[in-house]
């Protein structure tokens, strides 16, 4: 973000950090980007839960997981101007502690809208932490150091998404679904304390910056008027309600109207110039189409094993969890490749990868052991890095290198904002689906046959009927869950061909910015 500045002339350069301090700082830092990411995926396995004990639909449930997502997304544009007004240790701390208060509210919440509410603010603080606690990692470890400092910051970058469903579970069904929001509580506002105690004399340097208030107002009314179509179109009958219909024109009115304004504002809270790139461009279209592929499986993922397969929530994140381990020893891999050979390549494999175990999920039945569909899911994180880390590579070599902070906020948002806007569209498709699937099914069906052949085999008369009504419902929904992960598995698989089109970085590329 680009700003007329004044800096503060009073600001002294920071002693450095040394011994036990400096690494208990690193360590406090890890841990804040650990619980931020934890959050994006703990609530997965636990929709179910939650809407059962809230008495909400499981389509009204998964706001628990957009609301958060959109504000996070959000939240992204503002932090660069954030620290740089009020200095980063300030505000991380804030948003630290801020991210643990909203998580007590999360988790005493008694209805819905009470904990869409607080997550929208647990997003809004946890939005900052990510790139916050790079930036810091990188500012007070020495150069010679900085490698160790994000050796593990990488690893709580790994591990969180493969603990959250995991714990998620676990927590979920041992002490109820409140529980994976309270464990947050401690750890975040403990540090939140903690980092500003031990940080404050490394606060950086402050600039009087101009926001560009508009920008963001109109932001917030695009993304948060579309948002709210997606989540409500579904119980709204949507194009038939004159709600749904005001709120699909004010997203399309303050989307063309954000367009203009950041294109013509000389200080701009997103600078939308850098999409002239080809490369960054196209770049983006494929992380929308992947991220929004790869939330689409996991989010239907668990709520299919819950409500058709009746695992528990444990069982459901245990398996979700497999997903990460895989991920987390090809990583290292990933990113080595990723400066040595063509970044396309590696995308083209990865991404083809996830197509290919996809595909071979959307052939899923009913009688699936847990061994056969964890050791799918734990095949898929193979494919993860491969993706994610070259596309990265190949978006930020398009760009300049004074645009690549820039750059690195844009591909942090259009991620996030990819996985809120999948994770509504995909539950109405796999709700909708499944009503369709219902529908054909029973009009090919011979009730009484079937009826008669169920007692035939000793089931009550009186159970008949309601087993009947059960099996057809279950099958329903297992073509509908086949049916998003084909999908899925097709998009996966045009992604993959779509990445020749971006030119090849023409050189190593700074990644320091990129978070």
């Amino acid at each position: 973000m680009s700003a007329s500045t004044t800096a503060d002339p009073a600001y002294k350069e920071p002693v450095p950090l040394t011994g036990i301090t400096l690494w208990l700082c690193g360590i406090l830092l890890a841990m804040a980007n650990f619980v931020a990411i934890l959050d994006v995926s703990i609530a997965n396995v636990s929709v179910p839960n939650i809407a059962g004990a809230l008495g909400v639909s499981t389509s009204q449930g998964t706001w628990v997981i957009t609301s958060y997502a959109v504000a996070e997304a959000i939240a992204v544009p503002l932090t660069g101007w954030l620290a740089s007004r009020f200095g980063t240790v300030r505000v991380f701390s804030t948003a630290l502690i801020g991210f643990g208060i909203a998580s007590f509210l999360c988790g005493i919440s008694p209805s819905l809208e009470v904990l869409v509410m607080a997550r929208i603010m647990q997003g809004f603080c946890g939005g900052p932490l990510m790139p916050l606690s790079q930036t810091l990692l990188l500012t007070i470890f020495p150069k010679k150091m900085q490698p160790a400092a994000m050796g593990i910051w990488a690893i709580t970058t790994l591990v969180a998404p493969v603990a959250g469903p995991m714990l998620g579970g676990t927590l979920c069904d041992n002490f109820g679904w409140g529980s994976i929001f309270l464990v947050n509580v401690p750890v975040a506002i403990g540090a939140g304390f903690l980092v500003w105690r031990v940080l404050f004399s490394q606060e950086t340097r402050t600039t009087k910056a101009r926001v560009d208030t508009i920008g963001l107002g109109l932001l917030v009314l695009w993304v948060g008027a579309l948002q709210l179509m997606l989540d409500l179109g579904k119980e709204n009958e949507w194009f038939s309600s004159p709600f749904i219909i005001t709120l699909a024109v004010i997203a399309a009115l303050g989307f063309v109207s954000f367009l203009i304004w950041e294109l013509t504002d000389s200080n701009p809270i997103v600078d939308l110039r850098v999409f002239r790139h080809r490369g960054f461009s196209i770049g983006m279209v494929c992380m929308a189409l992947m991220i929004g592929s790869f939330f689409a499986i996991n989010v239907i993922g668990p709520l299919w094993l819950q409500n058709n397969l009746g695992w528990t929530a444990s069982w459901a994140g245990n398996a979700t969890g497999m997903i990460g381990i895989l991920a987390i020893f090809a990583a290292p891999i990933a990113a080595q490749l990723a400066v040595r050979v063509d970044p396309r390549r590696l995308i083209f494999l990865g991404v083809g990868w996830l197509a290919i175990i996809t595909f071979i999920r959307g052939l899923s039945t009913m009688d699936m052991s847990f061994g056969q569909i964890a050791f799918l899911i734990f095949l898929t994180g193979v494919g993860m890095p491969f993706f994610f880390m070259p596309l990265l590579q190949i978006t930020m070599g398009a760009v300049k290198p004074e645009e690549t902070a820039n750059a690195a906020g844009l591909q942090n948002f259009i991620r996030t904002m990819s996985g809120a806007i999948a994770t509504s569209f995909v539950t109405t498709i796999w709700e909708n689906n499944a009503t369709s699937n219902r529908s054909q099914i029973v009009s090919g069906l011979d009730g009484a046959q079937s009826i008669r052949l169920l007692t035939q085999h000793g089931v009550p008369e009186n159970a008949a009927t309601g087993l009947l009504d059960q099996m057809v419902n279950g099958q329903a929904l297992m073509l509908s869950t086949n049916e998003v992960f084909m999908g899925a598995a097709v998009l996966f698989a045009a992604c993959a061909l779509i990445v020749w089109t971006v030119p090849r970085p023409k050189g190593p590329v700074d990644m320091s910015n990129v978070h």
